[in-house]
């Protein structure tokens, strides 16, 4: 509501050159067409035009701030009556010191950091050699009793399936359908007994591993810096009989293995402006090859696998992998992922069980939180992305599991299509958290299909190349990290011709840097 305040204004204290005026505030009006009507009404002299202006400025401007101050007041005490506000304020008040470091309690680092950071400084040291062999010693053992595992549910299931088959010879021979269904109830009884045994004792094993491992690491680091130097202690867990062969050569099978694999690698430059450079590779092989270590009994074959992983593990360039499933989390699509995780220990991040179960409650939280406005479904929507953390992997730190469903089969999806705006959703993400090498299915499948018809795989990948090319010139805007490294993933077993006909569309979607050749004259 305004208000009206009465300008006094007196020349130096000459009453000749006095002037009233009521003055409407707040006010906005031009203070020098203000002054300038004022002396004319009141035929003021024009000399003191100057200082009736000046006077003016500092009489609005104080009434102004006055009314102002007065207004905000009355607002906040009329708010502190509600008791909303006080809720929001306090929901404010939260969400300032969970978000900004400034205003955030102090607290101390948590055991998570503390060896995070620990482990970062050793692997950037001589302790590296060490830290790897003693994984690999490790994953040994644990893959060892994995497989030991797998054999035993295999022979009861083999001796269960020959036990039901005499039981079904016999049926007309005094066995009644009773005991074959009481037969098959022990059988499934015995193997999820056997099933649950084996999986408590492989997982005490890795519960000790990892604590072992951490509390090793960490004594490492506090006798380091006591010392001054790092070397293997007297408590490590390391045999002192394995030899150094970390950076052996890998073995022959292994590259008979890589050269098999299709690949091509390009240098780009992106930018509407400013140019940003990044490598694109394609390559054709199966997904879980670039997941899972090479499992050998010789250090010399997958301490370099485990030497990748380890460097850039707390770093800031991040390797990422888009693995395509279902809307469950959990599902048999994602099966033979979990169990090429489950093979060695996680020392670093949850298990990947624990991940999954982790996103399964806060999904059920959220959708709960918000049945009124979301749909009813409890399974995940197409084109939704999950991530999970890894440091037993090969390639990989982050995985964005990317639900899809079988329209990405037809040939009719566009730019606008859930999947693909769900790639831009998780390049985003990447962006945002340091992942600088990221894998994608160019074909959005990981087998080939009868329907994948060279038309067919042209114009998906096609699709793909101007998504992706669009969403990473976007991506500049966002700000964080640079997407440095980019790898489009194709099926195994593609043949050659097709590979080679998307690896020459690149070049014209993407500009490709060339070297220019300058010939001087003889």
């Amino acid at each position: 509501m305004e208000e009206t305040e009465v300008f006094n204004y007196k020349y130096k204290n000459d009453p000749l050159v006095s002037v009233s005026f009521p003055i409407t505030i707040p006010n906005f009006e031009s203070l020098e067409e203000l002054s300038r009507i004022l002396l004319l009404k009141n035929n003021l002299p024009i000399y003191v035009s100057l200082d009736l202006t000046h006077q003016l400025h500092q009489f609005i401007d104080d009434f102004n701030l006055n009314y102002y101050d007065k207004r905000t007041t009355k607002l906040l005490q009329d708010f502190k009556n509600l008791p909303v506000i006080e809720d929001i304020t306090k929901e404010w008040d939260k969400l300032i010191k969970e978000e900004t470091v400034e205003y955030g309690d102090r607290r101390c680092a948590s055991d998570e950091e503390l060896f995070g950071t620990a482990y970062h400084k050793l692997v950037h040291s001589p302790a590296l050699e060490t830290m790897l062999q003693l994984e690999c010693m490790y994953a040994i053992s644990v893959r060892e009793r994995v497989n030991e595992k797998d054999f035993q549910i295999k022979s009861l299931s083999e001796k269960q399936t020959e036990e039901m088959s005499k039981a079904v010879d016999k049926l007309e021979e005094g066995i009644t359908e009773l005991d074959i269904n009481e037969m098959a109830a022990r059988h499934f009884d015995d193997q999820s007994f056997l099933r649950v045994q084996l999986t408590s004792e492989l997982e005490t094993i890795k519960e000790t591993q990892r604590r072992e491992y951490r509390e090793w690491l960490m004594q490492m680091l506090e006798e380091s810096q006591a010392n001054n130097s790092l070397s293997v202690t007297k408590t490590s867990p390391l045999l002192p009989c394995i030899p150094s062969q970390l950076f052996c050569s890998v073995q022959h099978n292994h590259n008979q293995h890589q050269a098999s694999i299709l690949e091509e690698s390009f240098t780009i430059h992106l930018g509407s402006q400013l140019k940003q450079m990044h490598n694109i590779r394609i390559l054709s092989a199966d997904v879980m090859d670039l997941c899972a270590i090479q499992e050998n009994e010789h250090l010399a074959d997958t301490t370099p696998q485990l030497l990748q992983t380890a460097l850039g593990l707390y770093s800031n360039d991040l390797c990422g992998l888009v693995l395509m499933t279902d809307n469950v989390i959990g599902s048999r699509l994602s099966k033979d992922f979990t169990e090429i995780c489950q093979r060695t220990t996680e020392f670093h991040f949850p298990y990947v069980d624990d991940q999954l179960e982790r996103i399964s409650s806060t999904l059920q939280k959220y959708q709960a939180d918000n049945a009124s406005r979301i749909a009813s479904s409890k399974n995940l929507q197409t084109g939704d992305v999950y991530i999970t953390r890894h440091s037993n992997l090969a390639q990989v730190h982050v995985i964005f599991h990317m639900v899809c469903d079988d329209s990405l089969y037809g040939n009719d999806i566009n730019s606008r299509h859930p999947v693909v705006l769900g790639l831009r959703n998780m390049l985003k993400s990447a962006c945002s958290n340091d992942v600088t090498f990221l894998t994608i299915p160019l074909l959005l499948q990981y087998e080939m299909s009868e329907g994948m018809t060279v038309t067919w795989c042209t114009k998906r990948a096609e699709l793909v190349f101007k998504c992706v090319k669009g969403f990473m010139i976007e991506m500049a805007s966002w700000g964080g990290s640079d997407l440095k490294n980019l790898q489009f993933l194709l099926p195994k077993g593609i043949s050659s011709d097709v590979f080679q006909s998307l690896t020459t569309m690149l070049p014209n979607i993407f500009k490709v840097s060339n070297p220019v050749i300058l010939k001087s004259n003889p």
